[in-house]
């Protein structure tokens, strides 16, 4: 997890970086009252941090990006053996470099990916370090783009969607729901709030960062805002989804399948 620069009615400014630790703290930290002390002193800290925008902020971490996210290795092998084995056409959404991307090729080379990103250099990444696979890399944020209507066997996202407020979820969820394929299935791998403290925490200090700051609703900004695995779970029943499982370790992303159908 990391922090933001400003973004004022579209222009985004680059004036300050601020690193936040907490995604690798939680793994270390002994218990939730811990964790909490530490992420409260965090956001006092940096209270007055400008926020940056989505794209822009993992532009100026490209080059360390992958050593940054090396941290989740096992849980992007976990993915890659959670996909079912028929799976011909995915749609991965916050795609990146294709770090779980690399781990699904590698246990079957012929399927077929749609990543969708915000960040242009990272897709051309991608690109790069995959030329023989079949990927489509479109540079688009979610709510715009077309999922389609059935067509994915199953849809996947690491590590992506925690910068959204619940309802902007649901409505993801929902078009994730009506884009899979009966019986396919959403793979989701992210930071889970350790408790309602921390997601309202997180919550009121990032919309009033948004306000303090004059920043449009249009405007996509770096900030974690996760859900309780609770909330998680509500939202994805309220979309469609009949049956869900959970895959969460000790120092682990957590991980759900959603299944479309029964």
């Amino acid at each position: 997890m990391y922090g933001i620069s400003e973004c004022r009615s579209g222009d985004c400014r680059r004036d300050k970086v601020v690193y936040n630790i907490f995604v690798e703290r939680k793994r270390k930290v002994k218990s939730t009252e811990e964790y909490m002390q530490g992420l409260k002193q965090w956001l006092r800290d940096t209270s007055d941090a400008p926020l940056e925008e989505m794209a822009d902020f993992f532009v100026r971490r490209l080059d360390d990006y992958e050593e940054h996210m090396s941290i989740w290795e096992r849980s992007y092998q976990k993915f890659a053996e959670l996909l079912p084995s028929e799976c011909r056409e995915i749609l991965d959404l916050g795609c990146g470099t294709g770090l779980e991307l690399d781990k699904i090729w590698q246990k079957n080379p012929d399927i077929e990916v749609t990543g969708v990103d915000l960040c242009q250099d990272m897709l051309q990444r991608l690109l790069k370090k995959h030329p023989d696979k079949r990927l489509t890399a479109v540079c688009q944020d979610y709510f715009r783009y077309d999922f389609g209507n059935g067509r994915w066997d199953a849809v996947i996202s690491f590590e992506s969607l925690h910068h959204f407020l619940p309802e902007r979820k649901r409505e993801l969820y929902q078009k994730i729901y009506h884009s899979l394929r009966e019986g396919g299935i959403f793979l989701l791998g992210d930071y889970i709030a350790c408790c309602d403290e921390e997601e309202e925490l997180l919550r009121s200090a990032y919309r009033e960062k948004r306000e303090q700051n004059a920043i449009s609703e249009d405007c996509f900004v770096h900030f974690d805002i996760p859900l309780t695995l609770e909330h998680e779970l509500k939202l994805l029943r309220e979309a469609g989804f009949q049956s869900e499982e959970v895959w969460d370790e000790h120092e682990e992303a957590t991980i759900i399948i959603a299944k479309k159908g029964g």
